[in-house]
């Protein structure tokens, strides 16, 4: 491989390595145009670029033999390979990345064979990249308006290009003009950080991509390209390809809400989400506490400490316990413990507490019999229990193990790190079990408020509060069904 030459630095010190930029080209029966879109490359271009891949996803016609000739009379710095199989669109785009990687390249545009988008501006997209101001550049066809129809895209096109794009932006709350363009480029470490391998090998794939960087925090900027509608063919099924990228986009953000698959196993390392809202448990476990006097209080299983800083604001001296030591939960406890709590609550947490909280603890436990006896044992003469759990027999869950589709989510009643699952009757015979009675009891609703934060419009927020009233009618009149979790105040019976 060729690597770029830099011209020396304009004051003392070593220059500046310039990026190794690659260029993956990917063609299905484009021997038509192959040439030509490989022809139009900038020469400036041309001559700084490190490498050109080009991919023939096994095409019928003789678009490898295209590319081999090519390479014969050119001067850059090609390669031309052809898949034994066709790998599907996203499938080529991964062959093609993986070689990024493996290569070492810093940045990797991706270039289509059939001429639709113009090589003339991939030094646009290269530039953001090149001065560390991007993770991903789009090359957007919408961005100056009225410049798509007249570059000759079909008004269908145009007409569902806005309407797949507004959708996909009010529910991730990204803003881009369109999710739709093929003509892109990459920070090759960026690529290195998603799972590729677990992407569809379809169309939707550069959805998926736009996605997973997003779901990291990537930097996406948009540079406006000129529209081209020649006579290649399109491949596309449009109507499959809309269900599919919606599809995506809605997964996406129900796994945001703490809905759908996760790959992790085991128990839950990261911090818990504060809930601050006065219809969450959070709220509930809060009022309760607000009503007893300063005293001594034992969080069990306390993340990173949030929830023990309000309860410290009432005057509380708190004690926090958990299997990991959170960053800056030492500045929100007065004393913190580290401890798996499938063991029971160790000698260090101490006794005589007015008040024990154990919020969404108990389901991850093997034990929560043991333990919750245990947390009895720790209370003073007058002091009581606050806990938290989440209700197996929310529709949520129900429905799931109805349609055969029971899986462990991000969060939740099916949360992955969740070992025991309770229905309100199963945990109130669990609290007889443990020689406590009940005080009083609550119940709340769907986490609705998570999703009227995160609103991308005030009218997806006005939506979305709406939906949240009326599932605390349903909890107020279903609890078993609506609830989402049981809360309890408990003393020694």
């Amino acid at each position: 491989m060729q690597h770029p030459t830099q011209s020396g630095p304009t004051r003392p010190g070593p220059a500046k390595q310039a990026p190794r930029v690659g260029v993956l080209v990917v063609a299905y029966n484009a021997a038509g145009t192959l040439a030509e879109t490989l022809s139009r490359l900038p020469a400036s271009f041309a001559e700084t670029v490190d490498h050109v891949l080009v991919c023939d996803d096994a095409s019928s016609d003789d678009t490898y033999e295209v590319g081999l000739r090519f390479q014969s009379g050119s001067t850059l710095p090609l390669t031309v390979v052809r898949h034994q199989e066709n790998l599907g669109y996203g499938g080529n785009q991964k062959a093609g990345y993986a070689w990024a990687i493996e290569h070492g390249l810093d940045i990797v545009v991706l270039l289509h064979g059939d001429g639709q988008y113009a090589p003339e501006r991939i030094e646009d997209l290269v530039a953001p990249l090149a001065n560390g101001d991007a993770d991903a550049v789009f090359g957007s066809r919408m961005m100056e308006r009225g410049r798509a129809l007249e570059g000759g895209m079909p008004m269908y096109k145009f007409v569902g290009n806005k309407i797949l794009t507004s959708f996909q932006n009010k529910l991730t709350g990204l803003q881009l003009t369109e999710w739709h363009s093929g003509y892109r480029a990459y920070r090759v470490d960026a690529l290195a950080d998603l799972d590729l391998a677990s992407y569809t090998d379809a169309f939707d794939f550069d959805t998926e991509i736009i996605l997973g960087l997003h779901a990291q925090g990537k930097r996406i900027v948009e540079v406006p390209i000129p529209t081209y509608y020649g006579d290649e063919i399109c491949y596309v099924n449009g109507m499959k390809y809309a269900k599919d990228v919606s599809v995506d986009v809605v997964k996406f953000r129900m796994r945001r809400m703490g809905f759908g698959e996760t790959a992790t196993a085991g128990p839950d390392l990261d911090a818990y989400e504060l809930k601050p809202s006065e219809h969450s448990s959070h709220g509930v476990l809060l009022r309760w506490l607000s009503a007893v006097a300063p005293s001594r209080v034992l969080d069990v299983g306390c993340s990173d400490g949030q929830f023990a800083a309000l309860a410290g604001a009432y005057g509380h001296r708190v004690t926090g316990v958990d299997l990991v030591k959170h960053e800056g939960v030492a500045g929100r406890v007065e004393h913190f413990v580290e401890a798996d709590l499938n063991a029971g609550l160790p000698a260090d947490a101490g006794t005589g507490y007015r008040v024990v909280v154990a919020g969404d603890v108990l389901e991850h436990v093997v034990d929560p019999q043991r333990l919750l006896t245990d947390i009895a044992g720790r209370l003073a003469d007058d002091g009581e229990v606050l806990v938290s759990v989440p209700n197996f027999g929310h529709w949520y869950p129900r429905a799931r193990a109805a349609t055969g589709t029971f899986d462990y989510d991000q969060r939740g009643p099916l949360d992955h790190g969740h070992v025991r699952f309770f229905t309100r009757k199963s945990f109130e015979r669990l609290i007889a079990q443990c020689g406590l009675r009940i005080v009083e009891r609550e119940t709340v609703g769907s986490p609705f408020d998570i999703l009227e934060r995160g609103a991308a419009s005030d009218r997806a927020a006005r939506i979305a509060g709406r939906v949240a009233v009326a599932d605390r009618a349903a909890t107020r009149m279903w609890p078993t069904l609506f609830g989402y979790q049981f809360l309890y105040r408990l003393e020694r019976a």
